[in-house]
């Protein structure tokens, strides 16, 4: 017959996250809204990653383009 398993040995499957939704979102909008972001794009640029910006759409006619992405090899 088989060993009963032990509470030490369970591994989780990862199945469900155990955060709530908005917590992360709200973090995520408060990186995105911050001067560090903008400062790890700096530095990959300078180690010579590639990054891509982000940027507002000047055209506000293209309303289904909100946002440009441009890529930039550093």
């Amino acid at each position: 017959m088989a060993n009963k398993s032990t509470g030490k040995t369970y591994t989780s499957k990862g199945q469900r996250p155990n955060v709530a939704k908005s917590v992360t979102k709200a973090v995520r909008r408060e990186y995105m809204a911050s001067g560090q972001r903008m400062l790890n794009q700096l530095e990959a640029i300078k180690k010579g990653k590639r990054v891509v910006l982000t940027v507002a759409n000047p055209n506000k006619n293209e309303t289904n383009r909100r946002y440009i992405k441009q890529v930039v090899n550093g």
